[in-house]
């Protein structure tokens, strides 16, 4: 990524008010680095991961990217910002649309959302240029990496309910997949066919 490309990031990263997608009693503490809760057991991402991960995947205006998990909209304005189509699935119908109603505030008109599982990702578009996943998957989501286009990029949480290896999956024009590890993170779990072994 070009210096140029990682400053506009930065630039909108301190422009952009987090407190905004927080409707709660923790609207106060949006500018602390932390996950806070959103409602039905989900949270809104710590603002430094989601900078760190906005700048992994490397976004051009003509991508069309694939998020699974909208949640507060956060994570969804920085990807509409930065690249030419979003198409966002979330599985609560009322954080979607609550976060479809803050992103039209904002003035996003290229983003398209779905309220379903996100294990299955969404078909119908594919394939993606880019996909980030903003939940922890057990394992990792196959019907992703299928959906994920030649030269493309795709970054998933995996592991368990204690913390997940942050993955940065990359397919070659030939469709080799390359993973490399970004590091640990914790996230909520990814509902559908890929979440966490309740068992262990």
């Amino acid at each position: 990524m070009s210096q140029n490309k990682k400053e506009k990031i930065i630039g909108f990263f301190n422009k952009l008010d987090r407190s905004f997608f927080i409707d709660n009693e923790f609207k106060g503490l949006a500018h602390c680095d932390r996950p806070l809760p959103i409602g039905h057991g989900q949270t809104i991402s710590q603002p430094s991961l989601v900078l760190y991960m906005t700048i992994e995947l490397d976004l051009d205006p003509e991508h069309k990217v694939l998020e699974i998990g909208t949640g507060s909209g956060y994570q969804t304005a920085f990807l509409a910002e930065f690249a030419g189509e979003v198409f966002t699935v979330e599985l609560v119908e009322e954080l979607s649309r609550k976060a479809q109603e803050k992103l039209a505030q904002l003035g996003y008109n290229n983003i398209r959302f779905k309220i379903a599982d996100g294990s299955e990702g969404w078909e119908e578009f594919a394939p993606y240029d880019r996909i980030i996943v903003t939940a922890g998957a057990g394992k990792m989501p196959e019907a992703l990496l299928k959906q994920l286009k030649p030269g493309g990029r795709m970054l998933v949480p995996v592991g368990s309910r204690g913390g997940q290896e942050l993955l940065l999956i990359v397919k070659d024009k030939r469709g080799n997949i390359k993973k490399e590890s970004l590091g640990l993170v914790a996230f909520v779990e990814f509902k559908g066919d890929y979440g966490w072994d309740y068992e262990y």
